[in-house]
């Protein structure tokens, strides 16, 4: 009679709605952190592990699934990709010219304190450019042992077309590969109630809510502008592109795909999860397996967004004059470069220096913007990521279901 209780709690759990296990694990997160804050902090290790595990498997999951997806396609079989990336550019140049009208709107202001940061930021565009190119061409093991999805991405596709003259045979063991993987990463995004639960005790114990009401109107300028681009402007391009309502799908990604991005606050850490919820939405896998992992690296309407407010701020802060015209330049390079985000926690933060040039924002200055950007990010950075990662799914689904 034992031997059959373990497997049947098991199967109710993995059976259970994830959504309400993973709020849960939030609850009980901020309760442990409210009680014992070292408590808290030592939860954080189920956090680590967890964030660690998805981004383990998900570079590898990436690359056997583009291969794969190559690899099968069949000549004159129809993908969307085009229509994925034209709203990709759509979506993220709005969402800077959203953040412009917000900022302007509600001008904020910046209390700047000085911060040591130990990586390097971009001095100009050419730089995160030319970054991107030469991660294209990185060594691919490097690629997958650094989670560099862009060089994955590269080697994966040129790989792919390789593989599409080979038999049938080894296409059909690259499935089965690809497919083993996925049954692994599903395995893994089972255990997000845990993962989450530790992320919230240590964001908690470690932060406190304290350190947010100093910089309360900053976050309600972002926030305020990413919840315009998630309720207003995506579900406008998604009914453009399917003429069907689209508040439906909208609310799906942004309860299956927001909420594990909001917590893990990496768009490479959701990939999986995101792959899970296009399979289940059954999307065209020859498009979803691309255009997720390419989304997690270029459909950055949420890093658009904190790289233009920032850099208004500052703008505010030290009194300098801009025109409309200016700021919606502005956008314009601020678009580009949250392409050359990294896809990790903070990734965007690292762009604003290159904004701040565009006022002749000494560099030092910029950095201190960098560190306030740092402090917010328990709520910035986790809004962005959701923001991101959701829509990486809502516009894939809707290129995949266009009018």
């Amino acid at each position: 009679m034992a031997s059959s209780t373990t497997p049947t709690l098991f199967q109710r759990y993995m059976n259970s709605s994830l959504v309400l296990l993973i709020i849960l694990g939030i609850v009980c997160g901020v309760a442990l952190a409210s009680v014992s804050p070292s408590a808290g902090q030592t939860a954080g290790i189920l956090g680590a592990f967890f964030v660690k595990a998805l981004k383990g498997i998900a570079p590898i999951l990436v690359f056997l699934l583009v291969v794969a997806s190559i690899a099968n396609h069949k000549k004159n079989q129809q993908t969307f990709i085009k229509p994925v990336l034209v709203l990709y550019a759509a979506g993220t140049l709005i969402a800077a010219l959203t953040a412009v009208v917000f900022s302007f709107a509600f001008p904020t202001q910046l209390s700047l304190v000085s911060a040591e940061l130990g990586r390097a930021a971009p001095q100009g565009i050419g730089e995160v450019l030319g970054a991107l190119a030469f991660n294209m061409v990185d060594n691919p093991v490097n690629a997958l042992a650094k989670g560099n999805f862009i060089g994955i991405l590269a080697w994966a596709i040129v790989i792919g077309i390789g593989l599409r003259q080979s038999s049938d045979t080894t296409k059909v063991l690259l499935q089965n590969i690809a497919d083993s993987i996925t049954t692994v990463v599903g395995f893994v995004i089972r255990l997000a109630p845990f993962g989450i639960f530790g992320l919230v005790a240590n964001t908690v114990a470690t932060t406190g809510f304290d350190a947010l009401l100093g910089y309360s109107h900053l976050l309600m300028v972002l926030i305020g502008a990413m919840l315009f681009i998630a309720l207003v402007t995506n579900p406008l391009l998604v009914f453009l592109a399917t003429r069907k309502n689209p508040y439906p799908l909208v609310f799906k990604c942004l309860k299956e795909s927001g909420i594990t991005a909001f917590f893990t606050r990496s768009s490479a850490a959701n990939i999986p999860v995101n792959m899970s919820l296009c399979e289940r939405l059954e999307l065209d896998e020859d498009t979803y397996s691309v255009s997720i992992p390419l989304g997690a690296t270029i459909n950055m309407a949420g890093a658009a967004i904190t790289i233009t407010v920032l850099t208004l701020a500052a703008v505010n802060t030290l009194g300098i004059p801009v025109d409309f015209g200016t700021a919606v330049l502005l956008s314009i390079i601020a678009a580009v470069s949250a392409g050359g985000s990294s896809g990790v926690a903070g990734g965007s933060l690292l762009l604003i220096p290159l904004a701040c040039s565009l006022f002749s924002i000494p560099n030092d200055v910029a950095m201190q913007v960098v560190a306030v950007g740092f402090i917010i990010g328990v709520l910035q950075d986790s809004a962005e990521t959701a923001l991101n990662s959701s829509t990486d799914v809502l516009f894939t689904a809707a290129a995949c279901h266009k009018a």
